[in-house]
């Protein structure tokens, strides 16, 4: 791998007609000026983004390749590390929505994103999912449905995440099992029958897998609160993007916090459990034990890659609710709060519904 020299990112790009910012266009390879129209193409990559070489990075090798220098914001309530923008005169966390002070700005290197993942859905479009996802929660409080009236309550987010790949051998021990079953009587009298009951026969099994593990998906980044969940972290990868600073133009960018270090190593669980299950399936049978295993990985290399992710975050009643629209996707899902007297009122209808039938029952 070859070093190459430090990067400065051009975030802020300016339209050549009206001075305007220009903002990346989701679900494009345009930039977009949304006062006067104009549009400018993200330039096509020289060459396709490439795998690093782990090694050389766990052992800081090559810590200075690849490498650029960024504006960054710490979010003293959430700590989350967020860049900013030159033309960002104020700005609020995107997971917590405290303000964040510009006075506070650091200069940080972090390493060169490899992909980015580009929005396929505007702002817009989020937040028509997340409101009509609260428009169809049932007992929340008025609060909350007016609070998806603006907007600017959404925002999106480029979220830190490794990738790695890795061939995997492992050897293997563990017991392969075959059901089989019996006959058998219960119960007496009336209440006599014949049932069949599964056992198992177990037989020693050992052996040895190996295979490919790719674009294991770690993530980059730790908040006190505002992880994203499961739900909404599924991206088809396939549609990666070499990474350029015009897809990040108008977005907040978060820098990763779980260094490459720690992220590696919760890599090699999952792929321990990825050997895990092809040892199983190469044992066969009708059920498995996996006693032990013994695993190593080669060739190992990785990514730093930025997916797209729309947040929302409401207070109430001095907790905060955290909501994520998939930026590619759509998908939703978040916490939410619930209203105590819509929930005592229906109770109390119900009560005195029961207490109306009953008391026409009776009469």
């Amino acid at each position: 791998m070859q070093s190459t020299p430090q990067q400065t990112s051009e975030l802020k790009k300016s339209c050549i007609n009206c001075g305007a910012e220009l903002r990346y266009a989701p679900g494009t390879t345009e930039l977009k000026c949304e006062y006067c129209g104009y549009k400018q193409d993200i330039p096509p990559p020289v060459e396709a983004f490439e795998e690093l070489e782990l090694k050389k990075y766990l052992d800081q090798l090559g810590a200075q390749s690849h490498s650029e220098q960024i504006t960054m914001l710490h979010c003293k309530n959430c700590g989350a590390n967020q860049h900013i923008e030159e033309n960002y005169k104020s700005l609020h966390c995107v997971y917590c929505s405290m303000p964040l002070v510009v006075e506070d700005a650091y200069k940080e290197d972090w390493i060169l994103p490899g992909a980015v993942l580009p929005f396929q859905l505007s702002q817009k479009e989020a937040h028509i999912i997340f409101k009509k996802w609260v428009n169809g929660l049932w007992w929340a409080p008025n609060k909350l449905k007016k609070a998806t009236l603006d907007p600017q309550n959404t925002k999106g987010l480029y979220t830190p995440y490794w990738t790695f790949d890795a061939n995997l051998f492992a050897n293997y021990t563990g017991q392969r099992g075959e059901y089989y079953y019996v006959t058998k009587t219960v119960g007496s009298g009336k209440n006599r029958r014949t049932v069949r009951e599964r056992k198992t026969r177990w037989y020693p099994a050992s052996g040895s897998v190996s295979g490919f593990v790719d674009d294991t998906l770690i993530q980059a980044s730790r908040q006190k609160s505002g992880v994203i969940p499961k739900k909404v972290s599924h991206w088809d990868l396939k549609k990666l993007e070499t990474f350029h600073s015009g897809f990040l133009a108008g977005f907040v960018t978060e820098k990763y916090t779980i260094p490459l270090k720690d992220g590696h190593l919760n890599a090699s669980r999952e792929a321990e459990g990825i050997a895990r299950n092809w040892a199983r399936r190469d044992i066969g049978g009708d059920t498995q034990r996996v006693s032990s295993i013994s695993m190593t990985l080669s060739d190992e290399t990785f990514k730093h890659i930025l997916l797209p992710v729309y947040i929302s975050a409401y207070t109430f009643k001095n907790k905060r609710y955290n909501f994520f629209v998939n930026g590619q996707s759509g998908v939703i899902s978040g916490q939410r709060p619930y209203s105590f007297w819509k929930i005592f009122f229906f109770v109390l209808f119900i009560v005195a519904l029961i207490g109306t039938i009953l008391f026409f029952a009776n009469s």
